[in-house]
């Protein structure tokens, strides 16, 4: 079960969960191209990160099936997929000169001269899943993000990367400042991390009120970042609090500042993306898909197109100015699999968690085990699912306490070990309610 951001283990570390997060089934990758079509298809799961070239032309997007795709955005049409990494894809990057970097749950990233079929380099040293990626303005510099707690700056020249080990919680986001003088970090240690990159000092600590799952940054120096609390805060370049804007009620996964630095898009979730006012402060539209998590958003560069990747496995395009699709929303013909329990409270909790969890026995293991015959069963035992290791050595079976207690405490308190991000439902009635749903929905 998962409900929040990030995706899951490197190959080291097989156990596979879902990120800030949920994951989808690595099935065959066709590759489809979308003449017709303003929304590209192509991705066996759920599309986890989007970059665009400098000249709007091209698109590179990663995916919980592993690989990633080159579009040609003028064509709507994939050129190539690229496979290589042994887990989800949750990070891209395109790096000027035909190149461009991926990262995933197996801990390392691949830098690619696009149209070869192997990575030119491969980067190792995180010992965790790699959530997000950042480019310096100058293109020398490659920060990496993970959930070993640190951020690493990779010399895209060569040489030893410089790590960066102060968060205490899974680092979720990272961005340079425009001027390339500093780079932003997020984690879900509650904080906000500005690093100078000249000298050793140590960085600027900004204290925050919830965890943190993205931050961008503009060409002013301002600073964005996402919240599990479904707000998005505004700091200076300093850290001074600067604002903040509810964007919905679900957790803010991946944000974006507009090129021309008029919006901010903060996708959540709740499956909406929340289109911001910069200057006001105001939530000025909401874009509204087909009701499944959004994991990643990018701008075109004029800043009058969105890109949206979402857990359908569809990249949309959106005008920014209006809100409105530039083609009609399409759904994936796979249904909903949760339709059956419309109305029920706890199937909407659980709603989170289809990406990566299936309830029945039929349907088999996801990127998290299915949950099909939960009750009773001893933790870390479900038929051909490869977890962490240390879960198999806890004493725990599940029951309607033992699951309630999970998302009481939360999964890093009550399952170390585990490679679930962290999260926790406060309300006793939410718990109740997805347990009752659970006990009803995984009978075997």
């Amino acid at each position: 079960m998962a409900a929040a951001l990030s995706a899951k283990a490197s190959r080291r570390f097989r156990g596979r969960s879902a990120l800030l997060a949920f994951a989808a089934a690595l099935i065959a990758l066709p590759i489809a191209t979308t003449s017709a079509f303003a929304q590209l298809r192509g991705h066996g799961g759920p599309v986890r990160a989007l970059a665009i070239s400098a000249d709007g032309q091209r698109a590179i997007s990663g995916s919980f099936d592993s690989t990633a795709i080159r579009w040609s955005l003028s064509r709507n049409a994939a050129e190539q997929v690229l496979r290589f990494h042994a887990d989800a894809v949750n990070a891209v990057a395109l790096l000027g000169e035909g190149r461009a970097a991926t990262a995933g749950a197996d801990g390392r990233i691949a830098i690619w001269t696009l149209g070869k079929t192997e990575p030119d380099t491969v980067l190792e040293g995180h010992t965790a899943p790699i959530v997000a990626l950042a480019v310096s303005p100058d293109g020398a510099t490659l920060a990496s993000a993970s959930w070993d707690r640190t951020v690493r700056l990779w010399p895209l020249a060569g040489g030893a990367p410089r790590v960066l080990d102060e968060h205490t919680q899974n680092v979720n986001g990272v961005t340079f400042t425009a001027d390339g003088k500093a780079l932003v970090s997020v984690s879900y240690d509650l904080s906000v991390r500005i690093w100078q990159l000249a000298g050793a000092q140590a960085p600027t600590v900004i204290s925050m009120p919830t965890p943190l799952n993205a931050v961008a940054a503009g060409t002013d120096g301002e600073i964005a970042v996402g919240g599990a609390d479904g707000k998005v805060y505004f700091l200076t370049s300093g850290g001074a609090r600067a604002g903040e804007v509810a964007a919905g009620p679900r957790p803010v996964i991946s944000i974006a500042i507009s090129p021309d630095g008029g919006t901010v898009a903060a996708a959540g979730i709740g499956g909406t993306v929340a289109v911001i006012d910069r200057k006001t402060r105001t939530l000025a539209r909401t874009l509204v898909g087909p009701g499944l998590p959004v994991w990643s958003v990018v701008f075109s560069p004029d800043s009058r197109t969105l890109l949206t990747g979402g857990a359908d496995n569809i990249i949309r395009r959106w005008n920014a100015a209006t809100g409105e699709p530039v083609d009609p929303i399409l759904v994936e013909t796979a249904g909903d699999p949760l339709a059956a329990y419309a109305g029920d409270r706890g199937a909407e909790i659980f709603r989170a968690c289809v990406a990566c969890h299936t309830l029945a026995a039929d349907q088999g293991n996801r990127a998290g085990p299915t949950l099909a015959g939960i009750f009773g069963r001893r933790i870390a035992t479900a038929p051909g699912y490869n977890f962490s290791e240390a879960l198999k050595h806890l004493d725990i079976v599940w029951t309607p306490e033992t699951v309630s207690k999970l998302f009481e405490l939360g999964p890093q308190a009550y399952t170390p070990g585990t490679k679930m991000p962290e999260q926790r439902i406060g309300s006793e009635q939410d718990r109740t309610a997805l347990v009752q749903f659970l006990e009803r929905a995984t009978k075997r």
